[in-house]
């Protein structure tokens, strides 16, 4: 898939785009530790029904820039640079799937120009709304990393040590060793680690994840959304998806549960995620 680079509010962001121009647009949006490869399985299914694909390297991550300020990793810069990523594109509305952080950024542009998306894909991560507060004590055991991700530069070396065991450990079971292998590659690049782990440091408050209850006063979403949720995430319990529910109009949300795959499920499961986004996503030769 060809790389495209865009110059936007002072970092170069790579993406890939895949399609006809005038086709109606999905824009994929990965997470920690991905890039763009993470829809590897999703761009040509997505194509071949007629849809064009956007697929940047959000910053910090892939072949885009790494700005050194932890504060440049805020959801609001990444959401500035997607957008005008699509703008540079003639893109106004578009389709928007996102995985992990992605689909914390995915529902943040959901929610703040409504006007764009025309349906929202959540995969593992539910609206921000909930998190924590809807998981309860389980949620904030099994999102032990949230902590540790805090402290600079000692995760980094925690994270490294010993062949980076404790970062197998984070990833599970579910990554081969050929994807193992790429992402260890891939962070080991100079300040890749830790831009990374800025998205965690910029966008993480202990207060949220200390809360006994869902922020129901946080922005709702109004488009058709479909959350989707793994059986085999440690990371990131049922209840922090479910929760969502409350965040969107009842008659635009469905729920989709996938039993057996791990946390990164384009990857894991492709077939039964793409068959999801075919069935979820108007197909543009039926439009």
């Amino acid at each position: 898939m060809p790389d495209m680079r865009f110059a936007v509010n002072g970092i170069t962001v790579a993406a890939k785009v895949e399609g006809n121009p005038a086709a109606p647009c999905i824009v994929l949006l990965h997470g920690f530790p991905d890039s763009s490869k993470l829809w590897n399985a999703q761009v040509p299914v997505l194509m071949q029904h007629g849809f064009r694909v956007v697929a940047p390297d959000l910053r910090g991550f892939g072949q885009s820039s790494k700005p050194p300020d932890i504060g440049a990793y805020a959801l609001r810069h990444a959401q500035a640079d997607v957008l005008a990523v699509l703008d540079a594109l003639g893109i106004d509305n578009f389709y928007l799937v996102g995985h992990d952080w992605g689909s914390a950024l995915a529902w943040r542009i959901a929610a703040t120009v409504p006007s764009r998306i025309k349906r929202l894909v959540a995969i593992s991560v539910g609206h921000p709304g909930g998190g924590w507060g809807a998981g309860g004590a389980k949620q904030r055991s099994a999102s032990w990393y949230f902590l540790l991700f805090q402290y600079e530069g000692v995760a980094e070396k925690l994270l490294q040590a010993d062949d980076w065991q404790l970062f197998r450990e984070f990833m599970g079971p579910t990554v081969n060793p050929q994807d193992m292998a790429a992402y260890i590659s891939d962070l080991s690049r100079p300040g890749a680690l830790t831009a990374g782990l800025a998205w965690y440091r910029a966008n993480f408050h202990v207060e949220h994840f200390g809360a006994t209850r869902p922020a129901l006063h946080m922005p709702k979403v109004g488009c058709p959304v479909m959350g989707v949720w793994s059986t085999g995430d440690k990371g990131l319990l049922e209840p922090q998806m479910l929760v969502s529910s409350n965040f969107v109009p009842e008659k635009l949300w469905r729920y989709e549960k996938i039993e057996g795959a791990g946390h990164w499920v384009p990857r894991d499961a492709p077939e039964h995620l793409n068959n999801l986004l075919l069935q979820f996503l108007p197909l543009p030769q039926k439009l």
